[in-house]
């Protein structure tokens, strides 16, 4: 009787270096998700809560629909492509001036709540955007 042994490939699987970073995108994208229903969805009450236009606020929500749409593209790919993460990076990064400035500049008629509101977004997606910046040095550097 003759006896065999099974080899196993004992090295590691290889190591998902882009895991960070898309679960950073995922999490964005619903979170985006979720504030542009709620910014179509609520827009009168809301609106009268934060001194938010109704039109100012579902276009914003469309925007927010849209960019979590594309946030799920991106961490959806098998091998994401880091300029198309350095693009999500930089529309955060605006995303979140823009926030500041729209809570400070008078140009919609903000209520002290939604001051608060508007920078309270613009902290989200500065932390969003520091995310993806050390998914994708993860991404990049480890390998």
């Amino acid at each position: 009787m003759t006896h065999t042994l099974a080899t196993t490939d004992t090295a590691a699987p290889p190591r998902d270096t882009a895991r960070l970073l898309r679960l950073v995108l995922r999490v964005d994208s619903v979170s985006t998700a979720v504030m542009g229903v709620v910014l179509i969805a609520a827009a009168g009450p809301l609106g009268s809560a934060t001194g938010m236009p109704v039109p100012f606020s579902v276009g914003f929500g469309i925007y927010q629909l849209g960019g979590a749409a594309a946030l799920a593209l991106v961490a959806g790919y098998p091998v994401i492509p880091p300029g198309l993460v350095w693009a999500v990076i930089a529309v955060n990064a605006l995303s979140a001036v823009a926030s500041v400035v729209l809570a400070f500049g008078g140009m919609v008629p903000l209520t002290g709540f939604g001051t608060v509101f508007m920078l309270i977004g613009a902290l989200i997606v500065t932390v969003y955007a520091a995310l993806e910046y050390a998914g994708l040095r993860r991404m990049t550097t480890v390998g």
